[in-house]
């Protein structure tokens, strides 16, 4: 007596196609994945003494449109929580000011006891970078922005 011959057939066959009915639903789950694990980064502020103003204007541009630029007593200058050079400002705006469509806005976040001549420098370096709306950042904005949070 053969095995081929036993009289047991198979019920079902095995399919050569892929099942395409929960694909929608996997790709739905995956998306909500990621939508909940992706964490946004914040910027990192920076230990200033925040310059003091009387008034203050909010700034109306989306946050991908904004640059922080960070002075600090010493003459150093932080940009995107990165140290660099104070030659290096127009060679970072340059390309960001582009790529906004020409609608960056600079904020400008100098610590207030910050000698003159480091923020001239920084102020002409943005300017030669092609960005012409800088807005000074200052304790008032800062506590306004905190409250709206």
């Amino acid at each position: 007596m053969s095995i081929s011959n036993s009289g047991f057939q198979r019920k079902s066959k095995a399919s050569d196609q892929i099942p395409s009915s929960s694909m929608a639903d996997i790709a739905f789950l995956l998306l909500i994945f990621f939508m909940i694990t992706t964490v946004f980064r914040e910027e990192q502020e920076r230990p200033i003494e925040w310059p003091e103003a009387q008034a203050t204007q909010q700034i109306d541009e989306k946050r991908q449109n904004v640059l922080y630029v960070w002075v600090e007593r010493t003459g150093q200058v932080w940009m995107n929580d990165q140290q660099i050079p104070m030659e290096m400002v127009s060679n970072l705006v340059a390309p960001a000011w582009i790529e906004s469509g020409r609608r960056l806005v600079i904020s400008l976040r100098a610590d207030a006891r910050a000698p003159y001549r480091y923020i001239d420098a920084v102020q002409n370096e943005i300017r030669d970078g092609g960005a012409v709306y800088v807005v000074f950042a200052t304790d008032l904005e800062r506590r306004m922005t905190r409250e709206r949070r």
